[in-house]
């Protein structure tokens, strides 16, 4: 009875104190005021420099860009709380006066992208995602989860000890994601002028790890971005003294397959499931119980 009557009260002290919690904990010893009902603000590093805006419209720029806004609401559910949890993760991370840096779009890039004429119900859509999953991210004992995502993977997810070189990530596992294979976009293929081009490693789901161009040897990633492949899961062959590469998937391969996540939601499943799909052993809290440590 005591423990139930100790659990109501942290409940209650949550609701209470969230918006005060929340305000101290993205903006350190100075606090940046609620202003006109908005919510907490953030600063963000610009291209014209240090602005600020409300925490909850950045997201929104941040989900608007990262997910097609034609995905299934469940799909962009799962990638709401992904959003939220990178963010509270580089906020633990960091000391002091935390700026940000990741890319979000603006209103008029929102309205570039869909249109004058429905820029208004997309961005309350996105609204709407955005408040059914308030307060929910990614844990892993107890602590906040690391939590990648990429458009489309080659038919399966990366283990993440074989990435990132660390177990510190043991939730980050393969996972078979057959909706990817045959997807729009899965195969492309490019012609670089190289030569003496070898493929030395792969890793469990078939990622290059290791790749030789001449005397110099680099990871799949680095070889990847140094030529803008769409995925450092590729195939070689030589083209009349060019190289061949032919990618399938896009993006580095780790965690949530956006496309899978969409085609899982096309069957009804929630975005609570898709997370615990990919993101193996996880939970999914509300991040004022992180931030008050009321377990």
């Amino acid at each position: 009875m005591q423990h139930k009557i100790t659990k109501i009260l942290s409940i209650l002290i949550i609701i209470v104190l969230l918006p005060y919690v929340i305000t101290v904990f993205i903006n350190g010893p100075r606090v940046l005021p609620d202003r006109n009902s908005n919510g907490p603000y953030v600063r963000i590093q610009t291209e014209n420099g240090v602005i600020e805006m409300p925490l909850d419209e950045y997201s929104i720029g941040i989900l608007a860009r990262e997910m097609p806004i034609d995905y299934e609401r469940e799909a962009l559910k799962a990638q709401a709380v992904l959003v939220r949890t990178g963010l509270y993760r580089r906020i633990q991370q960091q000391e002091g006066d935390v700026i940000f840096q990741e890319h979000f779009w603006t209103s008029r890039d929102m309205e570039r992208a869909w249109g004058a004429r429905d820029y208004a119900a997309n961005h309350e859509l996105l609204r709407t995602i955005w408040e059914e999953t308030e307060g929910q991210i990614v844990t892993f004992e107890g602590r906040i989860a690391t939590t990648p995502f990429h458009k489309l993977s080659n038919g399966r997810t990366r283990i993440g000890s074989e990435v990132l070189e660390t177990d510190r990530h043991p939730y980050l596992q393969m996972r078979e994601c057959p909706r990817d294979i045959g997807a729009d976009s899965q195969l492309q293929t490019v012609v670089l002028d190289l030569e003496d081009v070898e493929i030395l490693s792969r890793d469990s789901a078939g990622y290059v790890t290791s790749v030789r161009v001449g005397n110099e040897t680099y990871s799949g990633e680095e070889f990847r971005n140094l030529h803008n492949l769409a995925s450092s899961s590729f195939e070689v062959q030589d083209d009349h003294g060019q190289i061949r590469l032919t990618t399938t998937g896009i993006g580095h391969g780790l965690g949530m397959s956006q496309n899978t996540a969409n085609e899982m939601a096309k069957e009804g499943i929630s975005h609570l499931e898709i997370l615990k799909f990919f993101f193996e052993d996880i939970e999914i809290k509300e991040v004022a119980e992180i931030l008050l440590n009321t377990e």
